[in-house]
């Protein structure tokens, strides 16, 4: 093992690797025997193609170029198809129009081209148990300003699949609808739906109804929740009885309809419903659940039978979209921190696991992958926050003699997200050239309860902020990292995170915003309808709080930025539009800090194709080699720093 400088090591976990021979599987669902899954290409510029996993081992991809399974209601989307009897729905992304894929693998638009591409999109379908029919969530985006942020309204549809694309109205009036599922015998419809300025796990309500087959919808009536009780993921058993998640107790737990709480735990059973179609929990024919249970950013599975709980010991420590099929077994998205997500089938007789297809083809030798420590730290206000930490590793080298690692502070985003255990090759692609992570956790963060998640109510930019912030002193207090080169980054409001750190802090010596937030003022007046009251909450009614959105705003006190940053944009982005980050580089640029800002064309919120995924982290490599002194072992193209309005290098 050759010692050398931490940041100067040589890894086999290359930019490339992060893209070439790699699939990003999500949306699992069940047919039968017949296992579906969604199945994003970074090759193929992030295309999303669903593929079909056969009782005899095959797997064929459904969907020709350039078709791509992917909903853009919410800006945010989630699930974009649906299957019943080898029939399939899709929302297409390019213009959000629903098609029918059926058992001959012919593809016919449902619903009629809109004046204008993707003013009229659908999400969260379920085919009816009679097969005639799609239920889904549609946004529109055609009527003119008359509702919702620029006109955009909300509601639950039910569209004929007989090819006459009629179109029949089950539920409106309120700004939010999700969730829509069919009791298997078909006669009574569950969904969620709630109201500015609540995010849906802030509050939401579970309505149900019944439905006929010439989809009348009668009896409708609110089963559970409210403008403080976030309701998630309903669904009905075989027995036709309904199951949901509520946070009634302060964690995320299962309940039926007589509001029996069907397994109460001190611990989250789901996260928030940022996108369509999130599944956490399965119920097979015999009425059994199988949950994924959330404790320290991993997850175990635990299955609910007879009045009994056993959990599952299994080697993976994060399960998500989970599904079973008719002959009990489990699918799901499952990882670990050594695997990567991917496809699995796990049978509860033995627990033994069996991969269905894989994320990645290329295997990575085990003495270059960090394994995380779940960590606890001192805050603000005699509180604890949360982190996994990533130490440097690398089986050929070790640091030089008395040196610490730079340390990488990780923000994700949401703010309501959180880290997890399981493997992801762009924190490997830093720990394996002698760099340090930690994955913060912070006040507002998923998976710790309610209480964990309301800290940011009113304080956001001000809680995450210091929990970021001691996460790294907290290292430097232990010597597990060089105080003089710690720097953060992180993406959307992981991006916000680090700006407002990097500008109220003065610990970090640089910084890399991913699409991030540096003008509380203009995400206030210019987002999407699905989060533009979000800020009410997390800092205050707007323009009644103008004050505090200066007050937080990076943008508003560039003047006291430090230290250099680099910026990566999507120029599609519209969830936080590119003037964002174009108006904080021009602050920076007005008062002399050094800054980088790298755009991709056709790249939205979150980089889907491997021209951006490898550029991106290749730049933000090469940029704090420049800033931190490093002499990194990799050949990447420059990056052109700029120190004024007049002076680049």
């Amino acid at each position: 093992m050759k010692s050398a400088a931490y940041g100067s090591w040589t890894s086999p976990i290359t930019a490339d690797l992060l893209v070439e021979h790699v699939v990003a599987p999500s949306q699992v669902l069940c047919d039968g025997s017949d296992i579906y899954w969604n199945e994003r290409r970074p090759s193929d510029q992030g295309r999303q193609v669903i593929v079909v996993h056969r009782a005899d081992g095959s797997q064929q991809d459904l969907l020709p170029a350039p078709y791509s399974a992917r909903s853009m209601v919410h800006e945010y989307g989630g699930q974009s198809f649906a299957v019943r009897a080898g029939t399939i729905v899709f929302s297409n992304f390019a213009d959000q129009r629903l098609y029918l894929i059926d058992q001959a693998g012919e593809v016919t638009a449902i619903t009629p081209e809109p004046g204008e591409p993707r003013t009229v999109r659908f999400a969260d379908q379920v085919i009816t148990p009679d097969g005639r029919s799609v239920i889904a969530v549609r946004e529109r985006h055609d009527i003119g300003d008359v509702a919702g942020a620029a006109g955009v309204v909300n509601d639950i549809v039910a569209i004929s699949l007989d090819g006459s694309g009629t179109t029949l109205v089950l539920a409106e009036g309120n700004d939010f609808y999700s969730a829509p599922r069919v009791s298997p015998d078909g006669t009574r419809l569950a969904y969620l739906t709630w109201n500015h300025p609540n995010m849906p796990w802030d509050g939401t309500e579970l309505v149900v109804a019944n439905i006929d087959q010439q989809m009348k919808i009668t009896d409708a009536r609110t089963l559970a929740g409210g403008l403080t009780e976030s309701i998630s993921q309903p669904r009905f058993g075989s027995d036709n009885a309904l199951v949901y998640l509520s946070d009634r107790s302060g964690f995320w737990n299962l309940y039926d309809e007589a509001a029996l709480c069907l397994y109460a735990v001190d611990a989250d059973c789901g996260g928030p419903d940022w996108v369509f179609g999130q599944s956490s929990f399965v119920i097979d024919d015999k009425g059994a659940i199988v949950v994924a249970v959330s404790r320290n950013a991993k997850n175990q599975l635990v299955v609910l039978s007879s009045g009994s709980a056993r959990e599952i010991e299994h080697r993976l420590t994060n399960f998500s979209s989970l599904a079973v099929t008719d002959s009990g077994k489990i699918i799901a998205l499952g990882g670990s921190a050594r695997d990567p997500l991917g496809v699995i089938q796990i049978d509860l007789n033995d627990n033994s696991t069996k991969t269905l297809r894989a994320s990645r083809e290329l295997s990575i030798d085990p003495g270059y992958i960090s394994i995380p420590r779940h960590m606890s730290f001192p805050t603000t206000d005699g509180l604890d926050a949360y982190a996994l930490y990533y130490p440097p590793k690398n089986n050929d080298f070790q640091g030089a003699p008395g040196e610490r690692p730079p340390l990488i502070v990780q923000s994700h985003g949401g703010p309501t997200a959180s880290a997890r255990q399981v493997f992801d090759p762009e924190i490997q692609y830093w720990t394996s050239r002698g760099f340090a992570v930690v994955d913060v956790d912070y006040g507002g963060s998923t998976g710790y309860g309610r209480e964990y998640r309301e800290r940011l109510t009113g304080r956001w930019g001000i809680v995450d902020v210091e929990d970021c912030t001691n996460a790294a002193l907290y290292l430097v207090a232990r010597g597990r990292v060089d105080r003089r080169h710690i720097v953060i980054h992180g993406g959307s409001a992981g991006g916000y995170t680090t700006l407002a750190c990097l500008v109220f802090k003065h610990i970090f010596a640089a910084g890399a915003s991913y699409y991030g937030v540096s003008d509380l003022v203009s995400l206030a007046t210019d987002t999407h309808k699905f989060e533009s009251h979000y800020l009410d909450k997390l800092i205050g009614p707007y323009p009644a709080a103008k004050a505090t959105y200066d007050e937080r705003s990076p943008l508003v006190h560039a003047r006291d930025m430090r230290v250099p940053v680099i910026f990566f944009q999507g120029l599609d982005d519209m969830i936080v539009p590119p003037n964002q980050a174009q108006m904080m580089v021009d602050a920076l640029h007005v008062h002399g800090i050094p800054s980088a800002y790298l755009t991709f064309a056709g790249e939205g919120h979150g980089f889907r194709g491997a021209t951006a995924i490898k550029r991106s982290i290749e730049a933000e490599l090469y940029f704090y080699s420049r800033v931190l002194g490093l002499d990194v072992a990799d050949s990447i193209e420059p990056v052109i720093i700029v120190d004024s309005l007049l002076l680049t290098h």
